[in-house]
């Protein structure tokens, strides 16, 4: 079990920022020995999740398989799709569905626009859910006792000036979210990217997702985002939500 904890904290070491590192880069960010962390690295290049060439190692795209099964058997992600793609065809701005995990919120449905964003997205990517809107309409969805422990453990890094990271003005945020019914982030995540989520709830009325609308603050001022969004997007999810299983 430990092993392949330790193997999973290889993979996840790798991403947008780090998507090719060094021996020695990838025992720095698990914590691993060199010798632990060479062994996990030639195992996941002798089974086809990574390559190298000698210096450096990478992920394949066959580390997709490992969250496929997940992915694939969520009624959720195959009713949401079209949905979106209806969304953005309406309002011409990319629009996404996010799960929890843990701390970070995991995409599981993404449909951009054509317009070109710093931040590459797609199914699979995670962020931290302190920073994102989807993230706080998930964190809103959970008990305040949950909220507290998971800001607990996040770090919450100032990812541009606008980021907010004080945890009691986080909770003081997470509460207005509960009380709207939707979340707003103004360039926290990424410089010039403005979003806007509302959650998805299962037939007992949990929230399982969150589902937004992002758009670059140079086109899209805040208010503009909730006057011509949310009605839309709200619209949307409740279209998932009357589709999905019983």
């Amino acid at each position: 079990m430990q092993s392949l904890a330790r193997g999973l904290e290889v993979v996840r070491a790798f991403g947008a920022e780090r998507p090719e590192m060094t021996l020695s880069e990838v025992a720095k960010a698990t914590g691993l020995s060199r010798a632990s962390a060479r062994r996990f690295l030639l195992t996941l290049v002798e089974l086809d999740y990574a390559r190298t060439d000698g210096r450096l190692f990478s992920l394949t795209p066959r580390v997709l398989e490992l969250g496929y099964a997940y992915l694939s058997g969520l009624s959720l992600t195959e009713v949401a799709q079209p949905h979106v793609e209806d969304l953005v065809a309406r309002v011409h701005e990319s629009s996404s569905v996010a799960v929890l995990d843990r701390a970070d919120i995991v995409y599981v449905v993404r449909v951009p626009t054509k317009r070109i964003m710093t931040v590459a997205i797609s199914v699979g990517t995670r962020f931290p859910a302190y920073a994102t809107s989807m993230g706080r309409v998930l964190l809103a969805g959970l008990e305040q006792a949950e909220v507290e422990k998971l800001l607990a453990r996040s770090d919450l890094a100032a990812l541009t000036p606008l980021t907010t990271t004080d945890p009691d003005e986080l909770l003081r945020v997470i509460a207005e979210v509960r009380s709207k019914g939707y979340a707003m982030t103004d360039q926290e995540l990424e410089a010039g990217l403005r979003s806007l989520a509302v959650p998805i709830r299962d037939r007992r009325g949990k929230v399982i997702a969150a589902m937004n609308v992002s758009a670059q603050a140079p086109r899209v001022s805040m208010i503009q985002l909730e006057r011509e969004f949310l009605a839309p997007l709200l619209e949307a999810a409740a279209r998932i939500e009357a589709d999905l299983p019983k």
